[in-house]
């Protein structure tokens, strides 16, 4: 049995070098693409003021998705076929997608965090039952810095699915403040105490104008609320140092901040 070795050339050897040359081809352009289309991506995010870990991110998994898609088609140009590992692949990714299923919450809600910004790094925060200062916005996790000095790590997914508290994103920040004075005490009196104290201290903001007036007639003291205004690096420094004027002044003019108090009836039963 002789063998016509043009014949092999032209049936088999031909058609496959031809097909792995155009695989290879595939490969190469097909990498440079996807090189172009994720700088593209990339710079569109850059200029729409993307967060630079959401723009790596992103860049990645599209990256890997492109090139994903730019082996399958090099693959098929092999005439291999690709529905089986199409397949596959997609079996795969739902077994992993149902294994990691809290772990991607906890990622989807890393992706709104750094997108929508509710914060940024260095805002204190209140959010999933924690306060502190944020240090660090993972795609998983976010890391915050507690004003006892204790790095706490949060899920992110625990973060997004409650109320956030940012008491950094605005510039100024109102103190409120409720001072107690005995039903005998003169009420103006106290007003104008409080008005002065607030007046002198240069924290205090003139505009809003600082609010003070009678809150509520209490059980066991006469309620007066005082909400000033200061801006937000000054706000617990303010508010102690008012808390402690008030105080003394109000001891220096006989003015009383009285304890809870209550009536108690004594009733003698008649003896027999």
């Amino acid at each position: 049995m002789s063998i016509d070795i043009q014949e092999l050339i032209e049936l088999y050897a031909l058609p496959w070098l031809i097909n792995i040359g155009l695989a290879i081809l595939i490969l190469v352009l097909g990498r440079i693409l996807v090189g172009i289309v994720v700088r593209i991506a990339r710079a569109v995010m850059g200029r729409a003021k993307t967060d630079p870990m959401l723009i790596n991110f992103i860049g990645s998994i599209l990256t890997g998705l492109l090139v994903l898609v730019v082996f399958i088609a090099a693959i098929d140009q092999l005439g291999v076929d690709t529905t089986s590992l199409v397949a596959l692949i997609g079996a795969a990714g739902l077994a992993i997608g149902l294994a990691l299923q809290k772990s991607l919450g906890n990622f989807a809600a890393g992706v709104m965090l750094i997108f929508f910004k509710p914060f940024k790094v260095g805002d204190y925060v209140e959010a999933a039952g924690t306060a502190g200062v944020i240090r660090e916005i993972r795609i998983f996790s976010t890391i915050m810095n507690t004003p006892d000095n204790k790095l706490v790590t949060i899920p992110n997914g625990s973060i997004y699915e409650n109320n956030i508290t940012n008491y950094s994103a605005l510039d100024t920040r109102r103190i409120d403040l409720v001072f107690g004075i005995g039903y005998q005490d003169d009420i103006k009196l106290a007003k104008d105490i409080i008005r002065k104290i607030l007046a002198d201290d240069a924290r205090v903001l003139a505009e809003p104008e600082p609010f003070v007036h009678l809150g509520d007639l209490a059980d066991s003291s006469v309620n007066l609320i005082a909400r000033p205004w200061v801006k937000k690096e000054d706000w617990l420094a303010a508010r102690c140092d008012i808390l402690e004027k008030v105080k003394l002044t109000f001891d220096a003019n006989g003015i009383s901040i009285p304890f809870p108090q209550r009536d108690l009836h004594i009733y003698r039963e008649p003896q027999e």
